[in-house]
């Protein structure tokens, strides 16, 4: 065996510089430790694992930077990492003057000037490469592929977007590899790859058994956010394993994770795992017609959770890698697999589909279309009348690059899109990053519908049925509550009214109406939900429009409250009361409540021990010069700070009175009315 790999090495380093017509190597100098590298460098190079080997070659060169075939294996072998990009078109073009005759040269070049978005270089090369009589066939495909690559990225490159592209920093990031994001709709977890020395298993080789010259495989972290910052991410230990394990789809509700595991004998199937228990449950692979023998390898499910866009690489459709929506049958398994058609699909990769919680934006990579180089990032908007998809449109740059942009997805509200990159200047390898603004065209219109469910205080796991209200009663969706915390997260979409009931147990059901037909852009609504014996509660929301200086969200209660028996000291007092029986959980963006206690032209001393545990005091000076002093802090409702109020009364302060500041001024109630913010259905 010894012999076998010392001849190797032999060749390896005598044929390569006749290939190159350069001189030939001196490897008395060479330390044995540096021929082991390059024995192992050759035999990965050998094999296609280019990654594997650059590395090798990369500390190889450091030493040695004139030898010549070091140049072009290091440079060669850093066309397969982003972030060495420049360094490949730096040596590929010195082989290139040395030896123009170099088996690939021009091809490797004309790649490598492409990736630094030297197009018309690129393309220069690529024409003589084509009309070389001795290139084969199936290279000049590929060549002529790349140079509609040029073609596009010229087109592309010269107009940019305007989009700002932000790494995500340190905390997520590392100097391995984290990339294929996943969010929940409220943004509040972040499921992603990592590939680097947490990896569980350690340096395996392609049979999985521990080799300190293999690599790292996939697993899947897990980070969320706290007072809007991400916290340490954490491997998910019952989703990973020793193979590869990547996740690749996240619920709206962030309840349902899908991954992507290879465990060597299906080519790669869809796998799921759920967290409605509290902790992610082991996976399962998806029953159904969505897994075949073929590779099935990302996925994205609709907001109601009965749709399911993945793609595949199966028989039957356009060519390699094609995107497919499934359709979850009444015995749970996923059925009737239609292929999305040439809107979407092409000759080339289609791949990472992720429809949005809005239900009929879909974004996608694709290889082919005007990609400016392997897959770009891809939007589209299916047409509700026959559920197909308007051509889709590239995100253009600096969203899409020269090289792969893949695994995007796009926050609820629209403001951020995440995706992985190997660019130079990140904290490592592949690294996650924001991009804003992340969508062409009109914004998304969602609407959410979260909270907490609780059964006499105690967070509960309940059933939540959507129903769809239009000519006939139509069931959109079913989803629960996490069994642990109680929280739940339902995506709307706009132009329909929804009926929400929540049931758990024997309790009276509960339900929520939303109306979402003249919804543009994003708003949510917090509705927090108790079930207790003799309590029904029935919450109507009207999502509108947005309109200057007017609500977005409309909502009144009707129930069976209980009966407030506090006796107003002044008609102050009663007034809110009054209103606060009629708007008591309407909000708006800029209006927020306070409760007043004093209020003086000129400093004065103030005592309010008696108000001692009711919160902060603050003093508020308006623009009207006069200083006020309120207590608790601010509230996005009137009927919140009303009770807060009451308990401010009860300790004694008896002329207390709540306050309404909208947008940094003071206004009335009754003015609240007039401009269209208090409105009672």
């Amino acid at each position: 065996m010894i012999l076998i790999q010392r001849l190797i090495l032999i060749i390896s380093i005598v044929v390569l510089p006749i290939v190159l017509n350069a001189q030939t190597t001196n490897t008395k100098k060479w330390r044995s430790t540096e021929k082991d590298s390059m024995q192992s460098a050759m035999m990965m190079f050998d094999d296609g694992n280019y990654l594997m080997a650059l590395p090798f070659y990369e500390n190889l060169y450091n030493q040695h930077p004139n030898e010549m075939f070091l140049k072009y294996c290091y440079g060669k072998t850093s066309l397969y990492r982003s972030d060495k990009h420049a360094i490949a078109l730096q040596l590929l073009d010195e082989v290139y003057q040395k030896n123009k005759k170099a088996e690939d040269i021009e091809y490797d070049l004309a790649r490598a000037n492409h990736f630094n978005y030297k197009f018309d270089e690129a393309i220069a090369l690529l024409d003589k490469y084509i009309a070389n009589k001795k290139t084969a066939p199936e290279k000049k495909k590929k060549a002529e592929q790349l140079k509609q690559y040029c073609n596009n990225g010229k087109i592309l490159y010269a107009k940019p977007t305007g989009a700002t592209i932000t790494n995500i920093g340190n905390t997520i990031n590392t100097k391995n590899d984290e990339y294929a994001p996943v969010i929940s709709a409220d943004e509040s977890i972040m499921i992603f790859t990592y590939r680097g020395i947490e990896s569980k298993g350690g340096l395996q080789n392609e049979f999985n058994e521990p080799d300190k010259y293999g690599v790292y495989y996939e697993d899947v972290f897990q980070s969320v956010k706290k007072d809007g910052t991400w916290t340490t991410p954490s491997p998910i230990d019952s989703v990973n394993t020793n193979t590869h394990d990547g996740s690749i789809a996240l619920s709206p509700d962030g309840l349902y994770l899908f991954i992507y595991r290879d465990i060597g004998d299906d080519h790669g199937d869809i796998y799921m795992s759920s967290s409605i228990s509290g902790k992610w449950s082991t996976p399962k692979k998806l029953k159904g017609e969505v897994n075949s023998y073929s590779w099935d390898g990302s996925c994205s499910i609709t907001p109601n959770g009965r749709t399911l866009y993945f793609s595949s690489e199966r028989g039957g459709g356009f060519g390699g890698k094609d995107i497919y929506r499934a359709t979850l049958m009444p015995d749970s398994t996923w059925g009737n697999v239609i292929n999305l058609g040439d809107s979407i699909n092409t000759p080339y990769d289609d791949d990472a589909p992720f429809i949005h919680p809005d239900g009929i934006t879909l974004f996608y990579s694709s290889k082919g279309n005007n990609s400016m180089g392997g897959y770009d990032i891809f939007q589209t908007r299916m047409n509700w009348k026959d559920s197909t998809f308007n051509k889709g449109v590239n995100l253009g740059y600096p969203i899409n690059t020269t090289d792969d942009d893949i695994y995007y997805v796009l926050s609820a509200n629209g403001e951020r899109g995440y995706y992985a990159s190997g660019k130079a200047g990140g904290q490592g390898l592949k690294d996650i990053y924001t991009v804003y603004p992340g969508y062409v065209g009109k914004k998304p219109s969602i609407y959410l519908v979260k909270g907490t469910v609780m059964s006499e205080d105690v967070p509960v796991g309940s059933t939540i049925i959507v129903e769809l209200i239009d000519k006939e009663t139509k069931k959109f969706g079913e989803f629960t509550s996490n069994d642990m915390t109680g929280k739940y997260i339902i995506s709307l979409p706009s132009g329909g009214k929804f009926k929400i009931t929540y049931k758990y147990k024997s309790y009276p059901y509960k339900t929520l109406d939303v109306n979402t037909t003249s919804l543009e852009g994003f708003d949510e609504e917090i509705f927090n939900v108790n079930f207790k014996n003799a309590d029904t509660t029935k919450l109507a929301i009207v999502a509108q429009e947005p309109k200057k200086d007017s609500v977005v969200a409309v909502v009144t209660k009707t129930e069976q409250p209980k009966k407030d028996n506090f006796v107003p000291n002044n008609k102050v007092q009663g007034l809110t009361k009054d209103y606060s029986a009629k708007y008591g959980h309407i909000s708006a963006e800029g209006l927020v409540f306070k409760v007043q206690i004093a209020a003086y032209r000129t400093p004065k001393n103030y005592k309010y021990t008696h108000l001692k545990g009711l919160g902060a005091v603050e003093n508020l000076l308006l623009d009207d010069g006069i200083t006020r002093i309120t207590i608790g802090g601010e509230f996005k409702t009137l009927g919140d700070a009303y009770e807060h109020n009451k308990k401010v009364i009860n300790r004694g302060q008896k002329d207390a009175f709540v306050t309404a500041i909208y947008k940094g001024k003071r206004v009335y109630l009754e003015d609240l009315e007039k401009m269209g913010i208090f409105v009672q259905n």
